[in-house]
């Protein structure tokens, strides 16, 4: 009996589901790899939750990989920039990073409660639904459209890198069309949110259409395990002066955290004998990453200036706030084992002397002092805002490496901005050194934009993944009274054929290892002998399988429409879906046998 693809509610049309063949492309290229070749740069952007910044190199190889310092006429002198954007009060774009924090600090109060200033927005884009007409809210409160925040965010990082490409290469200037853009992304980040980021790169002018093969989507835990797996042992924190490499080890297994401002990633990967990466286990994680310190600080300073006055200041000067926290957000990745002292902000000075003398709103708490215009935090006190992200990270990494198929790893790498504290890498090292090597690269906040170069010379130095969720397909199949549900019992207006429609057709499965070379086809022929196109709906789910699609658990994540103009061999009619799991982003080609045209299938998964 024959599995028939449902169509979608709005398309009264189905397909006849006649085999699925495997097929592993062991001589041919992997179908992005090819965007390297035939670009002169690539261009990594790491657009971070907190902060963002990029890296270039020629496509031909990675000797030299160029990162790019911010700040300098501000005073700073930083790998990256602040992830922050300001608009103006006509909703157009004026400033970005250090440049949007400073200009945002220094506007008249009356002023800046007109302006749209955006932090931390990246994080709209975890665990919630994603679509294209969603909105942020600025720190006055009003709204803009989150593709017009990121795709400006975007924009600005392309110009800059371009205008730096250009500085670079004598004042030649470079034709986008000679670049790879690769965009990092959360490994744990939905299809969703990934399609999102390319629809702002499209907005950008990164690439001229959905389906271009001159942005690639670039997973952050990978990108910084391809950077740290071709990294000398000393080049990482107190690991001495041993110059051999991870990629010389075959057979070597380790876990790389990627803690990051927002999310922290953790995946497992496996070298293999030709230096490329096996994944080993699902990517997991969670919304642990150094926000959650500047959450607890936040909470601790309202503790301190209670009776108002911390909400006040919150509310009446958000310039001087986001300045504060700036500021803190540097002392929390501190390399030193001591006491933090900040210094108290005028206009919170003001606020809290029309209480009582300030001094005095330090005696019921706990872990800070008033020290002459300055507050100390303990050393204490700071770990203490650093327990709930480190608890959560603990936990994942115990859950992880106690099962059977973890007993070979041997190493835990921390990276990304997080990583440079060192309160996280000590309560890291307590609860695991005894069993395993615990490593940090020198820079662990450029270890994710220096290995996205990488991967996107060579997309495919990631062999295989393993599918952190089971995916499916709408289908229908011929009536059988004794499983189906009646209430799904169709017939077809053509001949009367009995059909149970709303079948879950799982095509890969929770856990399992997909390499990235290998297609599955999909075979199908038409039910209706004179149907013109059909829609796939696309379900997922964290069950190992389902029978309907409309079960508890089944998430829509999106659909495609594929044309079938020519009706002459009505039911003879054969559709070819090959489908490449493997890939950070999902990819599908559909061919009209009949009329041997094929097509790229955008699944769109922004609409559902």
């Amino acid at each position: 009996m024959g599995w028939l693809l449902a169509a979608a509610r709005a398309v009264s049309v189905s397909f006849q589901f006649d085999s699925c063949i495997r097929l592993q492309l062991h001589c041919a290229p992997l179908l992005l790899s090819v965007m390297a070749s035939s670009s002169l740069f690539v261009v990594s952007i790491d657009f971070g939750t907190s902060y963002s910044g990029y890296c270039f190199s020629l496509a031909s190889g990675t000797d030299q990989i160029r990162q790019v310092f911010w700040g300098m006429e501000h005073g700073y002198k930083t790998p990256k920039t602040p992830t922050c954007i300001l608009f103006d009060q006509n909703q157009e774009f004026k400033k970005f990073g250090y440049d949007a924090v400073m200009k945002y600090k220094n506007l008249p109060p009356n002023e800046a409660h007109q302006w749209y200033f955006f932090q931390n927005f990246k994080m709209s884009l975890y665990n919630t639904k994603v679509t294209s007409d969603m909105r942020l809210e600025a720190s006055n409160g009003k709204t803009l459209p989150a593709l017009l925040v990121f795709a400006e965010s975007l924009r600005y990082m392309e110009q800059h890198a371009l205008k730096t490409i250009q500085e670079a290469s004598f004042n030649t200037v470079c034709d986008p069309e000679e670049i790879t853009w690769v965009i990092t992304v959360p490994a744990i980040w939905s299809a969703a949110a990934r399609q999102f980021m390319r629809l702002a790169a499209k907005e950008a002018g990164l690439i001229s259409d959905m389906t271009s093969e001159k942005l690639i989507i670039a997973l952050e835990p990978e990108a910084a395990s391809l950077w740290c797996k071709q990294l000398p042992q000393e080049g990482f924190l107190a690991e001495g002066s041993d110059k051999r490499k991870f990629e010389d080890s075959p057979g070597i297994q380790y876990v790389v955290v990627d803690c990051g401002g927002g999310t922290v990633d953790i995946t497992v990967h496996e070298i293999q004998e030709n230096r490329c990466l096996k994944e080993l286990h699902k990517a997991s994680g969670g919304g642990w990453g150094g926000n959650r310190v500047d959450e607890n600080f936040s909470a601790f300073f309202r503790e301190i200036f209670d009776d108002g006055v911390w909400d006040e200041y919150v509310k009446s000067y958000p310039t001087e706030l986001q300045q504060m926290m700036y500021n803190f957000s540097f002392q929390k990745c501190s390399a030193e084992r001591e006491a933090v002292y900040l210094h108290c902000y005028y206009k919170l000075t003001r606020l809290a002397e029309k209480k009582k003398d300030i001094s005095h709103f330090f005696k019921k708490v706990k872990g800070a002092m008033w020290c002459d215009g300055m507050i100390m935090i303990t050393y204490e006190k700071m770990k203490s805002f650093f327990e709930y992200s480190i608890k959560n990270i603990i936990a994942a990494l115990r859950e992880i490496l106690g099962k059977p198929e973890m007993a070979k790893v041997q190493y835990i790498l921390l990276v990304g901005g997080f990583a440079s504290s060192v309160i996280l890498r000590d309560e890291v090292k307590q609860a695991f050194s005894e069993k395993y090597h615990i490593f940090c690269p020198v820079e662990p906040q450029l270890a994710i934009v220096k290995g996205a170069v990488l991967f996107g010379i060579n997309p495919k130095i990631v062999t295989s993944r393993i599918s952190a969720r089971t995916y499916g397909v709408d289908v229908c199949r011929a009536f059988d009274a004794a499983i189906h549900d009646i209430r799904k019992r169709r017939v077809s207006k053509a001949d009367g054929y009995v059909y149970c429609t709303d079948l879950f057709r799982k095509l890969v499965g929770i856990g399992e290892s997909v390499n990235i070379n290998e297609v599955v086809q999909y075979i199908f022929t038409p039910v209706e002998p004179d149907q013109t196109s059909t829609s796939f709906a696309f379900y997922s789910t964290e069950k190992q399988d389902a029978q309907y699609v409309d079960e508890e658990g089944l998430e829509l994540l999106g659909s495609c429409t594929v044309p079938m103009p020519n009706t002459e061999l009505g039911r003879k009619r054969k559709l070819n879906l090959d489908i490449k799991f493997g890939l950070t982003e999902f990819k599908a080609t559909a061919t009209d046998v009949t009329s041997n045209q094929s097509r790229t299938v955008m699944i769109d998964f922004l609409s559902v």
